[in-house]
């Protein structure tokens, strides 16, 4: 009957075990590949290097490698980096809140990242080969979005639909303005520039749905 034992490296708990005897998993089974292979896929998601991933999480360019490509296992004090320089929970990095088909994120729990009065949460993981985006932006009075440090225009093809939950904003897309107010949905394509502007002096909110690739002709 095979054994199980866990390698516990100097530095930490190793995330998985690994296993002795006569029985081994396949490569599709052995959960170092699944996670190395799933790092690689949300890095080049998010168009990072490996220096790139690197400077973000404080994990070296070589141990993320040797993580890629499945010849070692990372520490869960690692894996907590690596999943922060991805913009990810631990959980999230390691799919324990995925139900097979399902992932669910909770009330308040999305990515989040805030700049000049606007506040974005990201409402659907990061997945491998998602194709749509949504995620909620709440703009306080004068802020808008599309500004330095938000993400950059979307690639070509790919149609926005936005739903203003709260307040009045203004989009201005391919040099026109179009005032939208609570309630009011508006869907255009996303790789014109564009951006929304809250000018009123209440707090503005609204969920933006971006599909890629969607437009033909």
């Amino acid at each position: 009957m095979p054994s199980t034992t866990r390698t516990k490296p100097a530095n930490g708990t190793a995330v998985t075990p690994r296993k002795t005897g006569s029985t081994s998993a396949s490569p599709s089974e052995d959960p170092r590949i699944n996670v190395g292979a799933r790092v690689k896929s949300l890095r080049e998601a998010m168009d990072l290097s490996l220096r790139d991933l690197a400077e973000r999480s404080g994990v070296s360019a070589p141990m993320l490698s040797q993580v890629e490509r499945g010849d070692t296992s990372p520490t869960l004090a690692v894996a907590q980096k690596i999943a922060a320089g991805l913009d990810l929970t631990l959980s999230q990095l390691l799919r324990l809140d995925e139900d097979r088909h399902v992932v669910v994120v909770r009330g308040g729990q999305g990515r989040t990242r805030r700049r000049r009065g606007h506040k974005v949460e990201e409402l659907t993981p990061p997945l491998p080969g998602q194709r749509a985006d949504v995620s909620e932006h709440t703009l306080a009075p004068g802020a808008a979005t599309g500004g330095p440090g938000d993400p950059p225009m979307h690639e070509p093809g790919s149609r926005e639909t936005a739903v203003v939950l709260e307040g009045a904003v203004e989009l201005f897309i391919d040099g026109r303005r179009h005032e939208l107010a609570a309630g009011d949905s508006v869907t255009f394509d996303a790789d014109l520039p564009h951006h929304f502007e809250n000018n009123a002096s209440d707090e503005a909110r609204l969920v933006a749905v971006v599909a890629a690739g969607l437009r033909r002709g």
